[in-house]
């Protein structure tokens, strides 16, 4: 499966970062220092990113299927003197990340559980987070309209993301406010 075909686009840069205070926003989902590798599912331009790879010990691995969002970070990378971002042109959706089971200490599922197999994203995020690890999610709330996002009739609910959550073997879910960060958005912690 393809997952352009439920994608939403994306906007240019500036309009699309002001829908999110990242670094508040990682801030709430990572905390302040991640201890280990990262696996981010759809970069983007990176704006979660660079703020991730200045508080991970370890590498993040930025996955897109676009080939000018991975460049994008790349760039950014570079100026930004992070040579612990590994940016990778994939399509997880199709052939997963590529990455060994149980080496990521955390993974970022970012305003993707729109697309038309959620359950098998999470299995995946799941097989290569160590014991432990966290799964932290965003996604465009599905309650108020948004100048954004995909369509309202694919947006999952906070109750439906947990409950794919669970299926594909996470625990201590939790919902995270990030009401003050991404007015837009809803946040979901999990464990492996």
């Amino acid at each position: 499966m393809n997952m352009k075909g439920r994608e939403s686009g994306m906007p240019d840069e500036a309009y699309w970062m002001s829908f999110f205070k990242t670094e508040d926003a990682i801030d709430r989902l990572l905390g302040s220092a991640v201890q280990g590798n990262v696996i981010e599912f759809g970069c983007g331009y990176g704006s979660f990113t660079v703020p991730t790879a200045r508080r991970t010990t370890g590498r993040v691995t930025a996955l897109d299927i676009e080939p000018n969002m991975v460049d994008c970070v790349r760039q950014k990378a570079f100026t930004f003197g992070l040579s612990n971002i590994q940016a990778n042109v994939r399509d997880f959706v199709a052939h997963g990340t590529g990455m060994d089971s149980e080496s990521q200490a955390h993974a970022m599922i970012f305003n993707l559980l729109h697309l038309e197999h959620p359950v098998d994203l999470l299995r995946e995020a799941y097989r290569i987070l160590q014991a432990g690890g966290v799964l932290s999610v965003i996604h465009w709330r599905s309650d108020i309209a948004t100048p954004r996002g995909p369509s309202l009739a694919i947006r999952p609910t906070p109750d439906q993301c947990q409950g794919w959550m669970g299926e594909a073997g996470f625990r201590a879910i939790e919902l995270v406010d990030l009401q003050n960060c991404c007015p837009f958005h809803f946040g979901l912690l999990a464990r492996r």
